[in-house]
């Protein structure tokens, strides 16, 4: 039995019906019922038979943290995909971030040190890497670098360091960075949020950049690693470092859409962010802006997909593919649009 946790996320339900499409006994962990009904629709994007495809995945409620009802999901299983996370760049969120990604994961690494399970493989994320200078690539023996991070990449971090030492207790792991990932299906978070923004006609753009990949060769990547016999690596997926004018700009005319034209000041950012942070302190609100997020949409970073290529001979799908079939999927999600 394969047990995927974080299975109502993009790339949990992606890597479902890669999994379930085989005809692979898979169980799936959620916390929301009614996101099930998204990843249903998901299926739906790829073949007439969803139904019958999401039929064979047995679903399990359980939170990271609720031990009694993870240990419920673990039983039989010798497989692991863990895709569950918190995704937040919010200090006030600092905690809920250490719960979700450092003890959750600690947590099920727990369990596959007890249920000696076969082969653990988690999915990080390219955050956890030390910023590079400008063309300067980063690949996976840059050191992590805390200076200016966000929560999110800290608690990412804190995660792995967990996945490694479960690896000293005897459960074979691979972990997998990808950059920003580009899939249909969750229009209102993540990079689904960037075909909202094309879609509107946006004329600003960040003045950064990063690495881009799509979801499906994420799933590749990690079912390729867990069937391989490599263990104890990690490996960055990355098909091409981008500025965000170009993928937005892409983006916009997949969706038949004007491309943004004005390059968004990076004082204007960093004044933003300051507003956005007086206004946390006095209107009780989350924060939507932070410094660690504009040091992000204003810097270049570079990574490296040579391990991938050369050790995995993995041939990675060209963007521009992607962004055509999740533009081809938003449209018909939003006809009214």
């Amino acid at each position: 039995m394969i047990l995927v946790t974080g299975g109502t996320g993009l790339v949990g339900s992606h890597l479902l019906f890669q999994l379930a499409s085989k005809g692979m006994p898979v169980r799936a962990v959620y916390r929301d019922a009614a996101k099930l009904e998204t990843v249903r629709k998901l299926f739906a994007f790829y073949t007439e038979e969803a139904d019958a495809i999401f039929g064979q995945i047995v679903w399990s409620e359980a939170s990271l943290n609720d031990i009694p009802a993870l240990e419920k999901a673990f039983a039989r299983v010798t497989h692991v995909y863990h895709c569950a996370a918190l995704i937040s760049f919010d200090p006030g969120d600092f905690k809920a971030l250490v719960r979700t990604n450092e003890i959750g994961t600690a947590n099920v690494v727990n369990l596959c040190v007890s249920h000696k399970v076969r082969k653990l493989c988690y999915v990080s994320s390219i955050a956890t890497f030390g910023k590079s200078p400008i063309a300067t690539q980063i690949d996976e023996d840059t050191e992590w670098q805390v200076g200016n991070t966000n929560p999110y990449a800290l608690t990412k971090h804190l995660a792995e360091m967990e996945v490694w030492r479960g690896t000293q207790e005897g459960v074979p792991a691979v972990i997998i960075n990808p950059g920003v990932i580009i899939g249909p299906g969750y229009w209102e978070s993540g990079s689904g949020r960037l075909f909202r923004i094309a879609d509107k006609g946006s004329r600003f753009y960040p003045p950064g950049g990063s690495g881009f990949v799509s979801v499906r060769d994420v799933i590749q990547m990690m079912v390729q690693l867990m069937e391989s016999e490599i263990e104890n690596e990690q490996f960055i997926a990355v098909e091409s470092n981008l500025s965000y004018h170009q993928v937005l700009s892409d983006i916009a005319l997949a969706l038949g859409r004007k491309v943004p034209r004005k390059k968004i000041p990076v004082w204007s950012l960093k004044l933003l962010w300051r507003l956005d942070w007086l206004s946390s302190i006095f209107g009780g609100r989350n924060r939507r802006l932070t410094k660690a997020q504009v040091t992000s949409l204003t810097k270049r970073s570079y990574y490296k997909n040579d391990k991938a290529r050369h050790q995995l001979g993995f041939e990675f799908t060209p963007l521009l593919e992607s962004i055509a079939f999740s533009a081809e999927k938003f449209r018909e999600s939003n006809p009214s649009l």
